[in-house]
């Protein structure tokens, strides 16, 4: 498979069949996160991999949004360290987004779950300080996501786009 149809491919997948992911296939993920790129090269994201059944369910319940965690073969905690880059979030974004692809690569199912919360100071602090908690995630460290892993219970539709003339510009923006 092509990334290009890695894109097209991906999916938010909630439902997994009950089966473990290969070590070296978790392994394979983690190294397309770590060589996403960032900001100046930074070391600005972190990641933590997380396959106890107890350390999953106990995380669905960080936010209301991911209680698909509890049925997850393995999930990737991505912190983000604004102490060391300005870019901090873009970096653990942009990371997220490859161990999405790397998952969809390697015939496995994907879901991301928002733990920082950009508009909410307080909802962000409950959410992160429970993940942080869980895990022993240093202060220090922002906890951006919770992607969750595993094989796909079955093959969601696709999803109805907005025309793509409705969001790409050429040139300049223009009112539409």
């Amino acid at each position: 498979m092509d990334v290009f149809e890695a894109i097209r491919k991906r999916r938010e997948i909630t439902h997994y069949l009950d089966k473990s992911i290969p070590d070296e296939d978790l392994e394979r993920i983690l190294d397309s996160a770590y060589l996403a790129p960032s900001g100046n090269n930074l070391p600005s994201r972190e990641f933590i991999l997380v396959t106890k059944r107890e350390s999953l369910q106990h995380l669905a319940q960080s936010t209301p949004f991911v209680p698909w965690l509890a049925k997850a073969a393995a999930a990737i905690v991505v912190t983000g360290r604004p102490e060391e880059s300005k870019y901090w979030l873009q970096d653990a974004s942009i990371a997220c987004g490859f161990i999405w692809l790397s998952a969809v690569e390697l015939g496995l199912g994907a879901a991301f779950g928002a733990i920082y919360h950009a508009e909410d100071a307080n909802e962000s602090a409950q959410r992160e300080g429970y993940v942080r908690e869980t895990l022993t995630i240093p202060n220090d460290r922002r906890v951006v996501a919770i992607l969750g892993l595993g094989y796909l219970e079955k093959e969601p539709a696709a999803k109805q786009l907005l025309p793509k003339e409705s969001l790409i510009h050429y040139e300049q923006f223009q009112e539409k």
